[in-house]
C-alpha cells in the first residue's frame, strides 16, 4: 500500500526541491541517483536474502522487509520542508535495497512451499491481482483524502502487514539444526561467509544450468532495464508535457488499476490453462512495448522529430496517457508469468534462491537504466534538446522491452528436472 501515495510524492518532492517551478531537474537527477544506489546494492542483497529464506524460513524475512517501509512515509508525514524531502530519500533508499523485489519474491516462495505447481500461476495471479486492488484503493484515498493525512494512513497500513503477518503466518521452512555453536567469534563469522558464498554459488548454478531460469533472466533483465526508465521518468514527463497534477496521477494509475485486476484475477487463471504462461508472458511483454509506443508517439512527430501545432496537439491529445495506460491491463500479466515460470523449473529447495538470483538480475538493470536515462530525459525536456521530441528517452526503453519479448520467443518453458542442484 506504500505505492497508493506515489501519485502525491511527485508534487511533494517537486514542491519542496523546485518550489515555483514547472520542471524540477533536481528531482529527476535525485530519483536516478537513488535507482543507482538501489540497483548496485540489490545485486547482492536479493539473492542473499533469497538464499536466507529458504535455509532460515519465509516468516522472519517477510517481517524485516515490510517493516523497512515504514520509515520513510513516517518522516513525509512529520514534515515536507526540504530537509525532510532529503532525508526521506535517503531512508527510502535503505528500504528499497531491502525490501523491493524482495517482498514479492519470498512471497512467491511462500506460496510455492504451500500451492500445487499447476495452481501456482493462478495464485500468483491473484496476490498479483490483489496487489493491484490495493493500489486502485490507494488511488482513491489520494484523490480524495487531504494531502496532510494521506501519508498518515499510509503508515497505518504498513503497520499493520507485519502486525498481521506476525500473529496469522504459518512458517513453511523446516529449520536445519544450527551448528557451531561453540565456535569462536572469527570463526563463526568465517563459517558464515563460506556458507553465504557457497550458497551463492549454488544458486548461480541453479540458473545457469537451466535453460528455462537463463532465459528468464535475460528476459527479466531487459523488460526491467526498459520498464524501470519508463517508471522513472514517465510522471515528470507527463507532468511537463500535458500539466498533470495529483489528481491527474491518481486517476490514471487508478484507470490501469481496475482494468489489472480483472486480467489477472480473473483473465489469467481462464488463459493459462488454454495458452500457458509463454504465449501469456508473449501477450504481455507486446503490451508492454505499445504502452512505451502510444505515450511517445503523439508528443512527437516521429518522422520529422518536430511537435505538430504544439497548443492544438495538447488540447486534442490529452487523453492519450489515458489511451496508452490501458494496455496496463495486459502488461501487468508479465509479473505472475514470469513467477509461474520460474517457480516450474526451481525445486522445492530452491524457491527463493531462483526467484531473488532473477530478480537480482533485474536490479542491474534498475542500476544501468538511470545513468543513461536521467540525463537523457533532463535534456530531452529542457530547452537545450538537440531536437524536439520529449519522449526520446521512452523510445530507448521500448527497444530494450522488443529485446525481452525476442528472448521470451525463444524461451522452452518446463518443470525442474529431477537432478536439480
Amino acid at each position: 500500500m506504500s505505492w497508493w501515495s506515489v501519485s502525491v510524492l511527485v508534487d511533494v518532492t517537486t514542491t519542496a526541491l523546485c518550489p515555483q517551478q514547472s520542471t524540477c531537474s533536481k528531482v529527476i537527477y535525485i530519483n536516478g541517483l537513488q535507482k543507482t544506489i538501489v540497483g548496485i546494492f540489490k545485486m547482492v542483497v536479493l539473492p542473499l536474502l533469497g538464499q536466507l529464506s529458504d535455509e532460515h524460513g519465509r516468516k522472519p524475512l517477510l517481517l524485516v522487509t515490510m517493516s523497512t517501509t515504514i520509515i520513510p512515509f513516517a518522516l513525509l508525514a512529520w514534515n515536507q520542508s526540504e530537509e525532510f524531502v532529503y532525508a526521506y530519500y535517503v531512508t527510502q533508499t535503505f528500504s528499497y535495497i531491502i525490501s523491493q523485489g524482495s517482498i514479492f519474491c519470498i512471497s512467491v516462495a511462500y506460496v510455492a512451499d504451500v500451492v500445487n505447481e499447476n495452481k501456482r500461476a493462478a495464485v500468483f495471479s491473484w496476490i498479483t491481482g490483489l496487489f493491484s486492488a490495493s493500489h486502485v484503493l490507494g488511488n482513491i484515498l489520494a484523490r480524495f483524502l487531504p494531502q496532510n493525512y494521506i501519508f498518515l494512513v499510509s503508515i497505518a497500513l504498513l503497520t499493520f502487514c507485519p502486525i498481521y503477518m506476525q500473529i496469522f503466518l504459518d512458517e513453511t521452512v523446516k529449520m536445519n539444526p544450527k551448528k557451531n555453536q561453540e565456535l569462536g567469534l572469527c570463526k563463526k563469522v568465517v563459517s558464515v561467509v563460506i556458507r553465504r558464498y557457497k550458497s551463492m554459488k549454488t544458486a548461480t548454478q541453479i540458473v545457469i544450468f537451466s535453460p528455462t531460469l537463463r532465459g528468464m533472466a535475460l528476459v527479466s533483465f531487459f523488460y526491467e532495464l526498459g520498464m524501470s526508465a519508463i517508471s522513472s521518468v514517465l510522471l515528470y514527463y507527463l507532468k511537463v508535457v500535458f500539466g498533470f497534477n495529483k489528481n491527474q496521477f491518481s486517476e490514471l494509475l487508478m484507470m490501469v488499476g481496475i482494468g489489472s485486476i480483472f486480467s489477472q484475477i480473473v483473465l489469467l487463471p481462464i488463459l493459462n490453462p488454454l495458452a500457458g504462461e509463454k504465449v501469456i508472458l508473449c501477450s504481455a511483454l507486446l503490451a508492454s512495448i505499445a504502452y512505451c509506443l502510444v505515450s511517445k508517439t503523439y508528443t512527437c512527430d516521429s518522422i520529422s522529430g518536430q511537435c505538430l501545432c504544439p497548443k492544438l496537439t495538447l488540447v486534442i491529445l490529452f487523453p492519450v496517457p489515458y489511451l496508452s495506460a490501458s494496455f496496463g491491463i495486459i502488461y501487468v500479466l508479465v509479473k505472475p508469468s514470469t513467477y509461474a515460470i520460474i517457480s516450474k523449473a526451481s525445486s522445492s529447495s530452491n524457491q527463493g534462491k531462483a526467484q531473488t538470483f532473477i530478480a537480482g538480475a533485474q536490479s542491474i538493470s534498475d542500476l544501468l537504466s538511470p545513468i543513461a536515462m536521467s540525463p537523457l530525459t533532463s535534456l530531452f525536456l529542457s530547452s537545450n534538446a538537440p531536437f524536439e521530441c520529449k519522449g526520446f528517452s521512452i523510445i530507448c526503453a521500448s527497444i530494450c522491452m522488443i529485446i525481452s519479448l525476442i528472448f521470451a520467443c525463444m524461451l522452452n518453458p518446463n518443470p525442474h528436472s529431477s537432478n536439480d542442484l
